[in-house]
C-alpha cells in the first residue's frame, strides 16, 4: 500500500510539471484499467455486465493542473478509484488546465463528439458551456460540479463543504494565539462566502475573541497570487491560514514564517508538513462511483440536483497534525456527531451577521435555497462581500 501511495505521488508530480507548459488545448489522456483492486464493490449485476458490449466512457474536465494537491487532484484520485473499482467496464479520459468559458465549452464538445457516454466539468465556470453542449447530445449525460443549472441530461453535483469547514473552524480557532486567522479566498461566489461564513462560525465557537480576515484573490489556481495573498494576512498578524484555491502555497507559506494552517480539497498535510492541522476534503468517488453504477445498470435518471454532506461521506475532514490538542478532536468528534445526527446544522440559530443584524433567529436554521445564494458575512469575518447581512432569514 505504501508503495503504491508512493508511487501515485511520484506520477503525480510528474504530471505537474507537464502540465506547466500546458493549456486546455491538448489530447486528452484516455485510460482504461481493466484490473480491479481487492474488496472492490462489484457495481453492477451479472446480466448489466453483459449487456455492456462495450465499456462506459467516462470523461473529465478539469480546471487546473493534477499536481494542484486540491481540487483538480481530488477529482483526479476519484477518477483512479472509478478505474479501479470498475476495471474494464469503464474507460476514463480527462484534460486539465481548461481556462473557464469558451476553451471549456470546445474541450466539452471535443468529448462528446467523441462519443463519451458520461462528461464531468468540474468547476462553476463550466456550468453554461456544459449546458449548451449538452443541449446538442441528448443521449449523452453531463454532470456539473458546484453549478445550479439542469436540464433532461445534466446533473449539479456539490457536496455540503460548509460541515467540515464548521469543524475545521474548531481547530483553527483553539490554535491561533493571535486571535487573528487569515482566509485566502477566491471568488466572492456564495460557495465561497458559506465556507468562510461556516470557517468562521468553528473558530468563534471556540474563541469569541478571534476574527477572521479575508483577501481576495479572484483567482482557482493561481501559486503565486495566492501565496501573496497568505503573505499579506501573515503580515498583518495572522498566525492561522485557511484558503479556498487549488493550491498548497498558502499552507507553505504559513509554515516558512512559523504560522500554522488548515488545508483543503486533500489532505495537504503530507505535502507541506505537520503545520497543516488538518483539511477539509472531497470524496467525490462516493458520488461518482454511484452515478457510473447507475449508467452502467441503465437507472440513472440524468437530471438531478446532488447535495451531500458528513452523513454521505462525499465531504469530511482529513486526519489531524500531531500539533492538535486531544480536547480539540474530542470537540470536533462531538459537533460531527451532531451534525450527522441531523439535530443540528452549521447555519442554525442565533447567526447574527457582521454588520450586527440578527439573520437567523434562535430555534430556525437557514434553507437550503438561502445556504446556496449565501452572499453576506457572518460576525467576526473582516473583509468585503457583496451584501450586508439581511433579517428574518431561516425556518
Amino acid at each position: 500500500m505504501k508503495k503504491r501511495i508512493l508511487w501515485l505521488t511520484i506520477v503525480v508530480l510528474l504530471l505537474a510539471l507537464v502540465a506547466c507548459g500546458g493549456g486546455g488545448n491538448e489530447e486528452p489522456v484516455v485510460e482504461n484499467n481493466a484490473a480491479a483492486v481487492d474488496n472492490a464493490a462489484a457495481p453492477a449485476d451479472d446480466a448489466a455486465d453483459e449487456a455492456m458490449a462495450e465499456p462506459l466512457k467516462v470523461a473529465f474536465v478539469y480546471v487546473a493542473p493534477i499536481g494542484d494537491l486540491g481540487w483538480t487532484w481530488a477529482h483526479d484520485q476519484a477518477r483512479l478509484l472509478l478505474e479501479e473499482n470498475f476495471g474494464d467496464q469503464i474507460e476514463t479520459a480527462f484534460i486539465e488546465n481548461v481556462p473557464e468559458g469558451p476553451e471549456s465549452e470546445r474541450v466539452i464538445r471535443d468529448f462528446a463528439t467523441k462519443g463519451y457516454d458520461l462528461i464531468i466539468t468540474t468547476s462553476f465556470g463550466y456550468m453554461d458551456p456544459t449546458v449548451a453542449v449538452a443541449s446538442e447530445f441528448p443521449d449523452i449525460q453531463f454532470v456539473h460540479i458546484s453549478g445550479y443549472k439542469t436540464a433532461d441530461n445534466v446533473s449539479t453535483v456539490f457536496g455540503r463543504m460548509y460541515q467540515p469547514r464548521y469543524l475545521s473552524g474548531l481547530v483553527a480557532g483553539a490554535a491561533t494565539e493571535s486571535n487573528i486567522v487569515g482566509y485566502v479566498a477566491a471568488f466572492p461566489i456564495p460557495e465561497v462566502i458559506r465556507g468562510i461564513n461556516a470557517f468562521t462560525l468553528g473558530v468563534r465557537e471556540v474563541n469569541p475573541d478571534a476574527e477572521v480576515r479575508v483577501v481576495w484573490t479572484n483567482t482557482w489556481f493561481d501559486p503565486p497570487q495566492e501565496k501573496e495573498g497568505a503573505e499579506a494576512l501573515l503580515s498583518a498578524g495572522a498566525d492561522v491560514i485557511a484558503q479556498h484555491q487549488d493550491t498548497t502555497e498558502p499552507q507553505k507559506a504559513a509554515a516558512d514564517s512559523g504560522a500554522q494552517s488548515i488545508g483543503y480539497d486533500s489532505d495537504m498535510r503530507p505535502f507541506v508538513g505537520e503545520t497543516v492541522l488538518t483539511s477539509p476534503v472531497w470524496h467525490w468517488e462516493v458520488k461518482y462511483g454511484d452515478i457510473v453504477e447507475q449508467l452502467i445498470a441503465g437507472t440513472y435518471n440524468g437530471s438531478e440536483s446532488y447535495w451531500g454532506g458528513l452523513t454521505d461521506g462525499v465531504v469530511g475532514l482529513a486526519p489531524f497534525s500531531d500539533q492538535v490538542s486531544q480536547e480539540t478532536k474530542d470537540l470536533v468528534a462531538e459537533k460531527q456527531a451532531l451534525i450527522e445526527s441531523g439535530e443540528w446544522d452549521v447555519f442554525c440559530g442565533p447567526l447574527v451577521g457582521a454588520n450586527g443584524n440578527l439573520v437567523v433567529e434562535e430555534g430556525k436554521c437557514l434553507t437550503d435555497a438561502e445556504m446556496l445564494s449565501m452572499d453576506f458575512f457572518v460576525e467576526g469575518v473582516s473583509g468585503e462581500a457583496p451584501a450586508e447581512a439581511p433579517t428574518g432569514l431561516g425556518e
